[in-house]
């Protein structure tokens, strides 16, 4: 109980203290990007070749249509046709579970500040590490990427159910399942060859990264840092209505003002969200809707997700997960680590109260293809499990409806229309030649 106490005095202020406005964001806030890299890392994010089967690129998952994430509860990804929301199954390519956790949007992930990623922060930052990073690959981890923006684009390729197909399905499929990963044959070896067979891809390498133009073999790290590159350009976001207001006190409208103070005073959601991209880049557990088939092995039955704890293995770190940023919170439905709130005010309602959120919960709201396989609803329909999800979130907090609208409000003004939009949007083609997801 002490710490349910401890985080709902951390995520919802209960001495009601007002929070320190963050500073404007600037350049220094970000790190340079080359436009080589950035042009490369535009067409390899759209391109399905990275893809075991060649049919899912990065965009499928994470698209500006739907604020850089896919408008779904949880994804289907190998063994789905279609975009957003439309996207299914396809009947002649079963999937053998949905993407276990609710894509996250992909905005201002190029600042220093951003360390961890993933909502359970399992690649994060590590200068002890001879990667500098720590991920689930452990010593394994090959060297050279950028940091951590490229080293998480490693991840979705190698997964099944995301882009690499299953088992014997391809030759990177088949690379994963002997455990091939790095060096020579492995599945990055593998798609890398795929790219640089291509003269586009080719030139483009050569022509942003000197050491290739000096004699040195691409790899993957090479692909990563420009996806990197092209991410962090693409999707920085700092024009919004808030923005101005930071910069030169621009007025907020009336009721986003009023939204403000409330976020950064009575609500106390900055002591989380806090700082200029409004995350503390921290873990909570807050009782969050748990759907889908969880975050197990393949070898475990459980369709549990124990979040930071399956990272940590600290029990005080069950349920807990990344603090997300706000910016283009408004245009990323739905909402939560598994995606189960198509609507923010629910989420907030939710939020601030779990138990009632759970009890409220609206099933035939939550966007899921149809999959004749998936049991969703395994540990809301299991009382001890609900129990366990709820003894780690916070005690509830009482917000208006009046309220959460104010805080919705102000929620808008972090909404960036350039950003949104993309600033170099989605090409006309790839190299490949492979058909691109609109």
């Amino acid at each position: 109980m002490k710490s349910a106490l401890f985080a709902f005095a951390l995520c919802f202020g209960a001495t009601g203290a007002h929070a320190e406005m963050p500073h404007p964001v600037t350049d220094a806030d970000y790190g340079e990007t080359d436009p080589t890299q950035v042009k490369l890392g535009q067409l390899l994010f759209w391109d399905p070749i990275l893809s075991g089967n060649k049919n899912i690129s990065c965009g499928t998952c994470h698209h500006p249509n739907f604020g850089t994430g896919d408008g779904l509860a949880l994804g289907i990804g190998e063994g789905g046709i279609g975009l957003g929301p439309e996207r299914r199954v396809d009947p002649a390519n079963l999937p053998e579970q949905r993407i276990p956790r609710h894509s996250p949007a992909l905005f201002n992930l190029g600042a220093h500040e951003f360390t961890v990623l993933f909502h359970d922060g399992r690649i994060e930052t590590d200068p002890s590490r001879p990667s500098g990073l720590r991920t689930p690959l452990g010593e394994d981890m090959v060297q050279g990427f950028s940091g951590v923006l490229s080293a998480q684009t490693m991840f979705p390729v190698l997964s099944a159910d995301e882009m690499a197909g299953h088992y014997s399905e391809n030759d990177v499929s088949q690379a994963v399942r002997r455990g091939l990963i790095t060096g020579e044959g492995g599945a990055w070896d593998i798609i890398t060859q795929r790219v640089w067979a291509l003269q586009e891809y080719r030139d483009l390498l050569i022509e942003g990264f000197p050491e290739i133009a000096d004699g040195e073999p691409a790899d993957f790290t090479h692909i990563s840092d420009a996806i990197a590159a092209f991410i962090a350009f693409e999707w920085r976001s700092d024009e919004s209505a808030f923005d101005s207001y930071l910069r030169d006190r621009t007025p907020l409208p009336a009721a986003a003002e009023a939204g403000r103070l409330l976020f950064y005073g009575e609500a106390g959601c900055a002591t989380c969200h806090s700082g200029v991209f409004q995350t503390d880049h921290g873990f909570h557990a807050m009782g969050t809707a748990q759907i889908g088939p969880g975050k197990a092995a393949r070898f475990e039955t459980h369709a549990r997700d124990d979040g930071r704890m399956r990272v940590t293995g600290r029990a005080e770190d069950a349920f807990a997960f990344r603090t997300p940023s706000l910016r283009n919170v408004t245009h990323t439905a739905p909402y939560g680590h598994a995606g189960a709130h198509a609507k923010l005010s629910d989420f907030l309602r939710a939020h601030v109260d779990a138990a009632a959120g759970l009890a409220v919960l609206e099933r035939d709201d939550i966007d899921l293809p149809d999959l004749a396989s998936a049991k969703d609803w395994r540990i809301l329909d299991d009382a001890t499990e609900v129990q366990a999800i709820l003894a780690a979130a916070p005690a509830p907090n009482e917000l208006s409806a009046a309220q959460i609208d104010e805080l919705i409000a102000f929620l808008d003004a972090l909404s960036d229309s350039a950003a949104l939009e993309g600033r170099l949007g989605i090409p006309d083609a790839v190299p490949s030649g492979l058909p691109i997801d609109r």
